[in-house]
């Protein structure tokens, strides 16, 4: 029977097995490519130079595959049949091994990581082209093509909206990796059954299928396990929860310092000198504005500068956007966490919004007698829009006359071209920029800024019970050293980001040492 005759009889139950097969296959290799993309950018950083190293590298490995597959002559349908479950084992391993070997071997983590993209995008890339000769043999080259690509691009589709919004939330990085090798190793499964006649040596690849589907399984039920154990490795400390949000990944461990948290492996606070970070980000702005009632905190979403915040009886109404839910959810029930924060985030003044900083201050709204900025540092431009001139320019908008805000920003120490990019950036829209650190043991010397129109005014007296700050000490955090004090810095603009290259610089001479 001639391809146009079987045309014309429509699709066959192979026919349409193998492309449901394409649908399959693409959404696997998409998730592969995600899962190290994503994993790359929560542990090197920067998130737009990862994603596009990855996906450059993903792609040339698949098109090195698609030349290669013109090498396979004969049985097409088992080598199809191997190299699915090849992509089963090595893409649905990829986000265990690459946790695994973050926290056992970081030196080899970019080796592997791209070994591993290489392996998986070259698989990935043999695919397509063996399951279009497999349907040569039935359907017209105008009807393949058009039928294999729609149903590549449908599978692509459906894994890009699935991931960040289902996948990942639910059931986690190695888990998502996992679920989606069972599939390719399904679809081997199911090339087995359709090929079963024209197969040689059927038992051996039954038993290939059966040992791989068992090992996915296994690692499946086991993917806690697995997280655990790395992430014991990696935080040294017992782990007391753990999460993963579409933002970020969340950990809480507890040890000798006490409870620390971590967002993306970058601790935000330790338990034992959190006072220190907190006292210092907040009292200087709060003491010296003099009666503040409106207040809002950007990001600062475990309540500790809430806590301190509350110390001030003028105080009327605080508000604080957290872009994370996950956030604020877990440091307002999880008993000991809210403990640590005084149970601030269920006070009657705290108002939770879940959103955005940027996109927040871009909508009208109330103005504020003091703002405390607490972002994490700029690690990557998802977060390096928050330290531009766009966004302060937003800030300032959005304060009182007699208004302060406070930012956090890094060290002026081990970073000090980064921390006066900040104070630079900030003075690009207008505002006044007075600088101060704090020593805080677990981060070593840290920057804070304060922004405002009028000139700062030292506060005569702060609020009683504070453990780490005093009116007659307060001016020291005022003085700079030689080695901290300002140099020449660049505007941060959204159109250059130029503080994030410059942060990835300063603090990676640090690891590196």
């Amino acid at each position: 029977m001639s391809a146009h005759s079987a045309d014309a009889r429509g699709p066959q139950p192979v026919e349409i097995a193998l492309l449901a097969s394409v649908f399959v296959v693409a959404a696997c290799g998409l998730v592969y490519e995600l899962t190290a993309a994503a994993l790359s950018s929560y542990l090197l950083g920067d998130s737009v130079l990862q994603f596009s190293t990855i996906i450059g590298t993903y792609l040339f490995a698949m098109g090195v595959g698609s030349w290669l597959s013109r090498y396979f002559e004969r049985q097409l349908p088992a080598h199809f049949l191997r190299i699915e479950l090849l992509v089963a084992l090595v893409g649905g391993a990829l986000p265990a091994i690459l946790f695994l070997a973050n926290a056992y071997v970081p030196g080899a983590f970019r080796l592997l990581l791209y070994g591993l993209v290489l392996v998986v995008g070259t698989l990935v890339g043999l695919e397509i082209p063996l399951v279009m000769r497999i349907l040569k043999r039935n359907i017209v080259l105008k009807n393949l093509v058009s039928q294999v690509l729609t149903f590549d691009y449908l599978g692509a589709l459906a894994v890009s909206v699935a991931f960040p919004l289902i996948l990942v939330p639910q059931l986690g990085m190695i888990r998502t990796g996992l679920l989606f090798g069972f599939m390719n190793a399904a679809v081997a499964v199911w090339a087995l059954w359709l090929f079963r006649h024209e197969l040689r040596r059927i038992g051996a690849h039954a038993l290939a299928c059966f040992l791989a589907l068992a090992a996915l399984v296994g690692a499946f039920v086991w993917a806690d396990q697995i997280t655990t154990l790395a992430e014991d490795k990696f935080y040294q400390d017992r782990i007391v929860f753990s999460a993963t949000s579409p933002y970020q990944r969340i950990v809480v461990t507890r040890g000798q310092l006490g409870h620390r948290l971590f967002l993306n492996g970058n601790l935000q606070f330790a338990e034992r000198d959190e006072y220190r970070y907190h006292e210092a980000l907040v009292h200087p702005v709060m003491a010296a504005q003099g009666a503040p009632k409106k207040v809002a905190v950007l990001g600062g979403g475990d309540g500790m500068a809430v806590r301190e915040i509350l110390k001030y009886p003028s105080v009327e109404s605080i508000t604080l956007v957290e872009l994370d839910p996950n956030m604020t959810k877990l440091f307002t029930e999880h008993e000991t966490l809210a403990a640590l924060n005084g149970h601030s985030l269920s006070s009657p003044k705290v108002k939770v919004v879940n959103t955005d900083a940027f996109q927040w201050l871009q909508q009208p709204g109330d103005m504020f007698d003091v703002i405390v900025v607490d972002f994490p540092d700029p690690t990557n431009f998802a977060i390096g829009k928050l330290y531009t001139n766009s966004f302060y320019s937003l800030l300032e908008k959005r304060l009182s006359a007699s208004g302060y805000a406070v930012i956090q920003t890094t060290s002026p120490l081990v970073a000090r071209k980064s921390y006066w990019t900040v104070a630079t950036t900030i003075e690009s829209v207008g505002l006044r920029a007075t600088p101060y650190h704090a020593h805080v043991p677990s981060f070593g010397e840290w920057g804070y800024i304060i922004a405002s129109r009028r000139p700062y005014r030292m506060p005569d007296a702060l609020p009683s019970g504070l453990r780490f700050l005093a009116p007659p000490t307060l001016p020291l955090m005022f003085d700079f050293p030689l080695d901290m004090a300002r140099v020449p810095a660049e505007v941060n603009r959204l159109s250059n980001q130029t503080l994030v290259t410059t942060y990835e610089q300063e603090w990676g001479k640090v690891i590196a040492h």
